[in-house]
This record gives C-alpha cells, sequence and structure tokens, in this order.
C-alpha cells in the first residue's frame, strides 16, 4: 500500500503522513509506503491516485491544497470532488499572524488600527501566492476591512527576513516552521488562525478573538482513494486511520508538529472538502487572483 504526498519530503505534510503509515504498517501487518510526488497544486499526486486501480493500495494524502486548486487552477486533469473518496482526515494544524520580536505591535486589534490609521502602508508577508497562507491574509484582509498589501515570498525564510528587516509588518504562516522561533522570542505571535487556541500556545489568541469574529483559516490534511474503490476497502482503511490517529505516541508527534491529530468519517472529510473549495475560491474571486 502507498501514500502518495503532493510535497517534498521533511515538510509538515510529509512527515504526519510517515507518522500515520509506520503506525497502520504495524496495526495491518502490512508495508505503508509514503511516496513523494511534489507539484504545484498537488496536481501530480492527484492526478495518479485518481487514475489509480480502485483497490484501496493507492492512496492520497489530500489537503486543503486540493480545496486551493480547484479554483486556482484553469483545468485540472481530474474532478477533486467525483473523482476520488474520502476516507478520514488525518490531522489539522493551525496558521499564525506573526510580527517581529521589535515590532511596537502587541495584538491583531493594534495591527489592524496601524493599518486604518495608515492606508497602503502595511505589507503583509506570506510564502506563494495560493498558498493558503497567503489566502489566509487575502481573508483577514478583507474579514479586518483594512486596505494593506499582501506581499509574496518563495519560503518561509524569506518571510521571516523580510520581517527582521521592516520590508512587511506582518506574516501569515503555518505554525510548524515558526514554532521554534516564536518560543525563542525571535517572533511575537499576535493570534492564531484557528476556531479555538493551539494548545502549545495556550496564552495566543485566536484571530476571531481579537477584533475580526467569524474569522478561521486552517490546514488540514486527510486520506482519500480512487472514486471507485468498493465501501468495505473504505470502511476498513477508515477504521486504520482512526486508529493510528488516536494512538498516544501518534497524537504526541503530531502536536510537536503543531498539528492536531483528528480522524472522522469518509462523509465528514467529503463535507470538509466541499465547503474549504466553496470558502477558498471566494477568497480567490474577492482577491482577483489569476487562475494559473
Amino acid at each position: 500500500m502507498k501514500i502518495l504526498v503532493p510535497f517534498a519530503a521533511g515538510g509538515v505534510a510529509d512527515i504526519t503522513a510517515r507518522v500515520l503509515s509506520q503506525r497502520m504498517s504495524e496495526a495491518m501487518g502490512q508495508q505503508v509506503i509514503v511516496e513523494n510526488r511534489p507539484s504545484a497544486g498537488g496536481i501530480v499526486a492527484s492526478e495518479a491516485v485518481a487514475k489509480a486501480e480502485p483497490d484501496g493500495h493507492t492512496l492520497l494524502f489530500i489537503t486543503n491544497g486540493n480545496a486551493v486548486s480547484a479554483s486556482l487552477f484553469k483545468s485540472l486533469p481530474y474532478d477533486t470532488v467525483n473523482d476520488f473518496a474520502p476516507v478520514s482526515t488525518v490531522g489539522f494544524f493551525d496558521l499564525v499572524l506573526v510580527v517581529d520580536s521589535g515590532s511596537k505591535i502587541g495584538s491583531v486589534r493594534e495591527l489592524i488600527a496601524s493599518a486604518r490609521a495608515n492606508p497602503s502602508k502595511l505589507n503583509i508577508g506570506t510564502i506563494n501566492i495560493g498558498s493558503t497562507q497567503n489566502l489566509a491574509a487575502e481573508l483577514f484582509k478583507s474579514m479586518a476591512g483594512i486596505d494593506a498589501q499582501v506581499v509574496p515570498f518563495k519560503a518561509t525564510p524569506a518571510v521571516v527576513t523580510a520581517l527582521k528587516g521592516n520590508d512587511v509588518q506582518a506574516a501569515f504562516e503555518i505554525l510548524a516552521p515558526v514554532l521554534a522561533q516564536i518560543r525563542g522570542g525571535a517572533l511575537k505571535p499576535l493570534a492564531v488562525t484557528s476556531e479555538k487556541r493551539f494548545s502549545g500556545l495556550p496564552e495566543v489568541p485566536t484571530v476571531a478573538e481579537s477584533g475580526v469574529p467569524g474569522y478561521q483559516a486552517s490546514s488540514w490534511n486527510g486520506i482519500a482513494a480512487p472514486a471507485r474503490t468498493p465501501k468495505g476497502v473504505i470502511d476498513r482503511l477508515n477504521r486504520e486511520v482512526n486508529a493510528a490517529a488516536a494512538a498516544p505516541e501518534v497524537r504526541k508527534r503530531l502536536q510537536d508538529l503543531g498539528v492536531e491529530a483528528r480522524a472522522g468519517t469518509p462523509a465528514a472529510l467529503g463535507a470538509l472538502l466541499a465547503s474549504e473549495i466553496a470558502k477558498w475560491h471566494a477568497v480567490i474571486e474577492r482577491a482577483k487572483i489569476e487562475k494559473q
């Protein structure tokens, strides 16, 4: 059995998939291999799974990137909803809104006030256009009603460098890559973007708590199979993913990455995917992001 991950080795998604697959291998008594197929929008891995035999042996590590790609690309070689059979969610991970440790801004409300007092002067750093971080910043801009520039960079280190040099005054990033710098005092977290506070940083409020009610943006991943996979196979895979995600050592390992292990039903993953496609479609349209 293999799980195709649409990202390079070493990232949060890759490590999550490997922790999960190791536990599943032990429980099922068969090898579960992680195969990295990185590409723009996760298209290469997704197409391979969409066209694979529906026997439960080739699975996709599906993510919110799949939901974004449905609206970000002019066309895809598969149907994001109809060509996959949802199995289960695996993990949810927060994004964080940060400023440099030397910044005078100490809260989301202060950031919004500064942006309103100085229209077009606030620069918000993120990684590339169309990423969850980039769209989370665009969503924040529109929901907070501020006139600010969202500035994309190629990778997290470049975003942090821009923060340190005051080229950007705030940034949205997934928690895992910046957690050490937050805990070390190099970056100051203003808020997390999820519905509830991150247990690893309980003193940091959510954006919704901080003056932007209803704001929520999180990254997530799960397991999906080719569309015509028999229900019995899906049910077995669902049981195995749920058991692996509930294992204490898996939960601990993922929490250290800033990931909340949370499995569920196939229907719940299907509903999540559909709602995320609609949500990010609206953000992409509002931000006038050009389709690729």
